[in-house]
Order: structure tokens, then C-alpha cells, then sequence
């Protein structure tokens, strides 16, 4: 009688153990977030005067001028040593084609608009092109 009860039981619990699971199957629901639309971006970039620049190595692109490109702006102005430093950045954006060239404008093909500033580095030192003027070699 015993030996029946458990396995009963035993029986009882597989039986209870495999619909539970079965549930969390069906209920499980996948949310994209709105960061999975935009593109995680490495590069070095500059703001001069009305342009903004990212260059990630193999593509450049112009970057939109709004809030979050003056913050960040204003985050790559304190790491920079001269004015014409290219700081390393990275950021999440949402990269799109330049509308300045169907109006017939200049500018890179594609721009990105930065939605969420990661992290801006200290410039390389090794990166930087000096140029010096009005020394002679002697001759």
C-alpha cells in the first residue's frame, strides 16, 4: 500500500512539475526596448562652430545639432586640449540619411542624432598631428 501511495505522489509531482513548465513557455513576452533602434557608435568627435563630426574609422559621420549633441559637446570641450582635438566617444544613436543633400546641400551622406551619451575618453596624445611654422634648418 505504501509502495502505491509514492508512487502516486511521484507520478503527482512529474505530472505538476511539467505543466508549470509549460506555462512559463507560453507567458513569456520579449519587449523591445527603444535602444534596440539605435546604433552603438565608437569614434572620435568635433564640434566646430555649425559642424559636428564623428569619425569611427572606415565611415564619418555628420551628427545632428540639437540638446544632446551640445551635451556632449560640452562634456568633449573639458577632455580637449586644443581646439582641433578629436575626443574618443561612444554613444548610442539612430543613424539616418543627411537631408541636407536632397535640399541640394554639402555634408556627409549620413548623420546621427545621439540619443544616449556612454562615455567620452581623454584624447591620444600619440593621435595628434603638430604642426610648426617659421623654423629654419639652418641652410
Amino acid at each position: 500500500m505504501k509502495k502505491i501511495i509514492l508512487l502516486f505522489a511521484v507520478l503527482v509531482a512529474f505530472t505538476s512539475c511539467k505543466e508549470d513548465t509549460k506555462n512559463e513557455d507560453t507567458t513569456t513576452v520579449t519587449k523591445e526596448s527603444p535602444k534596440d533602434d539605435y546604433k552603438l557608435l565608437r569614434g572620435e568627435f568635433i564640434y566646430l562652430a555649425d559642424a559636428a563630426v564623428l569619425n569611427c574609422g572606415s565611415k564619418i559621420y555628420g551628427v545632428v545639432i540639437d540638446d544632446k549633441m551640445q551635451e556632449l559637446a560640452n562634456q568633449v570641450a573639458k577632455k580637449k586640449k586644443e581646439d582641433f582635438d578629436m575626443v574618443p566617444v561612444v554613444i548610442r544613436g539612430e543613424v539616418m540619411p543627411n537631408p541636407a543633400l536632397k535640399a541640394g546641400g554639402e555634408g556627409w551622406p549620413e548623420v546621427v542624432a545621439i540619443k544616449e551619451i556612454l562615455k567620452v575618453m581623454e584624447p591620444s596624445p600619440e593621435g595628434a598631428v603638430k604642426i610648426e611654422s617659421g623654423k629654419n634648418s639652418g641652410k
